[in-house]
């Protein structure tokens, strides 16, 4: 028996089915991590893997960057928290004011959850409505009133609705289909008299990828504005992922609020919601809508920040060329091996995000992922592990590039897909 299976079994009496998050469990057992760098994950096993999971997406600069990791040594000598006002976070909020089309005022949280609920609850606040819509398959977070056909763990394990969520929390939730902007219309003129904010995931990152359809963001924004709807993008993923200022500059669509998290972390917890100054302003102590948290703008993790966002802008021209040029290697690469074994499946990229679909239709929404075989994807996926090579363990997750991604780990990705895929035939 291996020390991560021995490690999982132990870990299933203490915690709940063994992991902290659902996705990190899958089948016979998962790898305990005991170090990593770069573009690698190294197991307690000893065992090597060229990681396309980088912390669901988190870590854009790869696994230990010495831009990050060295700012944050030089902070922890200062202090790891003070619970007072620091002059770190006024230069991430100018940072994020700077980069961000959308963000006006910012306001600094922990977690993507925490900043997509306080988000919603802002745009109550501002509107006075209650209702808010948001699409199948869009993840949001753990919270109650977004728990209603949401992606990430919940797709993976089937649970759409979680026990626990009261009906009351969630009767204001309205979801409709993604990508469906006739139908968006429809709710929205039904319900525009009690509507408070609509958020979306501008770029579906937890059912796989789903891409929007061209002009399905505009028309978003169109009728938000038309009815006094405020328009969330959720940014969790995209933010600073598909350009420096997200979703948002690579669309050209600037909604009135956005969420904020992973990358901008730098591998540290770290989040943000932002937008308009006028709806902002609606958040203690400047207003009545409370947002509180005893990590809000940690001076340890505000210092990873800084220097990751300060990083990409620096870079800004050449290294999201780059990253897509990475992506668009491994998409060409896999799209020629699967012509040359016949096989019909689906690859969703942009950017530096990618996903191969088990399933011979076009993903274009919640519905058409669905489709996908969960179960073949991860028989792909163990026979990658075996090679090296490790996937998000979900079919309804994401592949991630980083900037520590080679082209000789690039190579032996694609050879990994051929062995597996024509493994996968016999």
């Amino acid at each position: 028996m291996s020390r991560s299976e021995k490690l999982f079994e132990k870990a299933k009496e203490i915690i709940p089915g063994g992991v902290n998050s659902p996705v990190r469990a899958f089948r016979p057992y998962p790898f305990f991590t005991k170090y990593a760098k770069n573009s690698r994950l190294v197991d307690v096993d000893g065992n090597e893997y060229i990681d396309y999971c980088m912390a669901y997406g988190a870590l854009i600069l790869g696994h230990v960057p010495r831009v990050i990791v060295d700012a944050v040594k030089e902070q922890l000598e200062k202090g790891t928290l003070f619970g007072t006002p620091t002059e770190s976070e006024l230069e991430l909020a100018e940072l994020i004011c700077d980069i961000v089309p959308s963000a006006e005022m910012v306001r600094l949280v922990s977690t993507g959850a925490e900043a997509t609920m306080s988000a919603i609850r802002t745009a109550r606040g501002y509107t006075g409505k209650k209702k808010i819509i948001k699409f199948e398959g869009c993840y949001h977070g753990a919270h109650d009133c977004v728990l209603v056909k949401a992606g990430s763990g919940a797709t993976t394990f089937g649970v759409p609705d979680s026990l626990g969520v009261p009906e009351e929390a969630s009767k204001n939730t309205i979801v409709v289909p993604y990508n469906d902007a006739e139908r968006f219309e429809d709710v929205m003129k039904e319900n525009k008299e009690s509507l408070a904010a609509v958020i979306v995931e501008p770029v579906l990152g937890n059912i796989g990828l789903v891409l929007p359809k061209q002009g399905f963001l505009k028309t978003l924004r169109e009728l938000t504005e038309e009815y006094g709807v405020v328009l969330i993008f959720d940014e969790v993923i995209t933010g600073f992922r598909l350009a420096l200022g997200g979703a948002q500059e690579y669309y050209g669509v600037k909604p009135d609020m956005t969420t904020l998290g992973k990358i901008m972390g730098g591998g540290f917890p770290m989040a943000a919601f932002c937008g308009k100054e006028e709806i902002m302003k609606m958040i203690v102590p400047s207003g009545k809508v409370y947002q509180a948290g005893t990590y809000n703008g940690n001076p340890v993790s505000v210092t990873a920040s800084l220097r990751v966002l300060s990083f990409l802008l620096e870079r800004r021209e050449s290294f999201y060329s780059e990253m897509e040029e990475k992506c668009g290697q491994i998409v060409k690469s896999l799209r020629r091996i699967l012509d040359e074994l016949g096989l019909g499946l689906q690859i969703n990229h942009i950017a530096s995000m990618f996903q191969l679909f088990f399933t011979d239709q076009r993903v274009c929404d919640y519905a058409s992922a669905m489709k996908a075989d969960n179960s073949r994807y991860m028989e792909v996926h163990r026979r990658l592990l075996e090679q090296g090579i490790f996937l998000p363990p979900s079919q309804y997750e994401t592949c991630f590039l980083s900037l520590a991604h080679t082209s000789d780990d690039i190579d032996k990705t694609v050879k990994g897909f051929e062995t597996a895929l024509r493994r996968l035939q016999h």
